[in-house]
């Protein structure tokens, strides 16, 4: 068995450092449970002379191994002739599996130092570790150097928005103010890559290279660029800074992939962008979210936080600090600075993507959108018209709050929701939004639905959730989705968590729009059909144009709020 599980080469800034970096995730079983002899031996080779490594399989091993590992890293880089390397060292969820890191200046070198590791890790339980060692060095010194790192230097300001909820939302919405101002905006996300407003090429471009790609094209002036967990952890970023940096929140979502389980891992991920900001700019960040306000401590560009809150504390610190907030009083969006009067932008009934005022996710993507566009240095004027033309609709929007009226009879309608939705706190957001458009009497009725590669947890709750905050819920399957579960699988585990609160009444579709249409089928007029939709958002709108369905104006959005309040 090798000791090499992945050796896997970062292009950028990442989670480890701030620079392209290698990876490897190794399996130390070899050191974890070697004997005392051999592991005393191992450790005065790599320079380790006065250590208790502890007993094999013990905690105390553990962190032995940990050190050891570090120490084995730099003595065979020393050796090959790196005299200086930093190298970051992490446990995981195994005690036998570790994570190394080094940066790296030439790609062949780099490899062959992480396959070198690997190898001495294997001699371990020889007698001839010592001349392994050796060994590794020499295999390292005579690999071919190799390509220097890709990581692009912005030649133009560069936006950079990542976060669990809203990311997508928030950097179309810088987008299209940046357009509203007259710039040529390259634009990254998980859709594709846009150049002023035009999709150039389809496909999830969260990660490095789509900001390579969007800094790339003709003309452009302005890069935003939605950077995705995935694409940091896998790859790191594609750029070696950032002007403004937009961190939305954090939530759990896609833990148990890539070594992240827990929410404050996740948190330490989306960390990278900020981290990455010049000192110069700002760093957005969301005041309401204690993991992406703690962030503050790790940022060396200026802090400009939102809030919905324009009293609560993180407000306070941030302008007694010099910085700037973003928030709401009296129903307007308006922005604070230190001793200065505040500066009203705009009415909340203004922003049709705050949905009248009901979304409260939105306003928050309203607030952070206007914090990064005025911290790039786009005009005022500019902003606010940005801001009060961006729709909650296909064109704006696709995918996210999407609203449309069906007919049904008599001058009536049932309305349609759709949205990712994709976490909890999506599926939260999207139950909130169905109720502030539900006349009294009305029900909600859900198509529930989540991609394979969420945790059982995770997929077990959105049934929860669903089912308690929707009168009627069927299950619509997403199969291009399911990332190596069944549909059986995913159908039990929504199931589960809707029984937990009495609900087993339950149709099961093979896909969104078969939900979607199932659903129509069963609403009255004044109804609200909810479809948490993934994968056939196209499908869908044409399905709804097909059966007479419209969006939703702003006007009409808030007719029905108005409605749903009496």
């Amino acid at each position: 068995m090798t000791s090499l599980v992945e050796l896997r080469v970062l292009e950028g800034p990442n989670l480890y450092f701030p620079r392209a970096a290698v990876k490897l995730t190794l399996d130390v079983s070899t050191i974890t449970e070697a004997g005392d002899e051999a592991v005393l031996r191992f450790a005065r080779r790599i320079g380790l002379r006065t250590t208790r490594p502890g007993s094999p399989g013990s905690g105390f091993r553990q962190r032995f191994a940990l050190r050891a590992v570090e120490r084995l890293v730099r003595a065979i880089a020393a050796e090959a002739g790196t005299r200086r390397l930093a190298v970051r060292v992490r446990p995981t969820s195994d005690p036998d599996v570790v994570i190394v890191a080094f940066p790296w200046r030439n790609r062949g070198r780099a490899k062959a130092l992480g396959q070198a590791v690997a190898h001495a890790l294997d001699a371990l339980p020889t007698p001839d570790v010592e001349e392994a060692v050796s060994a590794a060095a020499a295999e390292v010194a005579a690999a071919p150097r190799g390509d220097t790192p890709g990581t692009i230097t912005p030649t133009i300001p560069v936006v950079a928005v990542t976060g669990t909820n809203g990311k997508t939302t928030t950097s179309r919405m810088i987008a299209h103010v940046a357009r509203t101002s007259g710039l040529v905006v390259g634009w990254s996300n998980t859709d594709g890559i846009y150049r002023d407003g035009v999709l150039v090429e389809a496909g999830d471009y969260s990660g490095p290279s789509g900001a390579g790609r969007a800094l790339g094209l003709d003309g452009v002036q302005l890069a935003v660029t939605e950077t995705a967990r995935g694409g940091i952890l896998l790859k790191g970023i594609g750029i070696s800074r950032n002007d403004v940096s937009v961190v939305t929140n954090v939530t759990a979502d896609h833990l148990g992939l890539q070594g992240i389980d827990t929410v404050d891992q996740l948190a330490e991920v989306k960390s990278v962008v900020p981290r990455i900001t010049r000192k110069d700019g700002w760093s957005v960040l969301n005041g309401d979210d204690p993991r992406v306000l703690a962030m503050r401590s790790v940022i060396s560009a200026r802090p400009w936080i939102f809030s919905r809150d324009p009293d609560s504390p993180a407000v306070r610190e941030v302008l007694t600090d010099g910085g700037r907030a973003t928030t709401v009083i009296d129903g307007w969006i308006t922005v604070l600075a230190p001793g200065a009067d505040p500066d009203p932008l705009v009415e909340l009934a203004d922003v049709p993507m705050t949905l009248a005022g009901l979304s409260r996710f939105n306003i928050e993507n309203a607030l952070a959108a206007a914090s990064a566009a005025l911290a790039i240095g786009l005009p005022r004027d500019a902003v606010v018209a940005g801001l009060t033309s961006f729709l909650p609709d296909a064109e704006h929007n696709p995918g996210r709050m999407n609203f449309f009226s069906l007919p049904a009879g008599d001058g009536q309608s049932v309305s349609v929701v759709m949205d990712l939705a994709h976490n909890e706190a999506g599926l939260e957001a999207l139950l909130e939004i169905m109720s502030g458009v539900r006349r009294p009497g009305a029900r909600l009725l859900l198509g529930l639905g989540a991609v394979g590669d969420r945790t059982d947890e995770l997929i077990d709750a959105l049934g929860e959730i669903g089912a308690k905050g929707s009168d009627v819920v069927a299950i619509g399957h997403k199969e291009w989705y399911l990332r190596g579960r069944t549909m059986d699988e995913i159908d039990a585990l929504l199931r589960a968590g809707a029984a937990r609160v009495g609900v087993t009444d339950i149709d099961t579709y093979a896909t969104e729009v078969a939900c979607l249409a199932a659903l129509v089928e069963r609403a009255e007029p004044g109804d609200v059909v909810g479809l948490m939709c993934h994968a056939e958002r196209q499908e869908a709108y044409d399905w709804i144009a097909a059966h007479g369905g419209t969006p939703d104006s702003p006007e009409v959005l808030s007719q029905k709020v108005r409605a749903a309040q009496r």
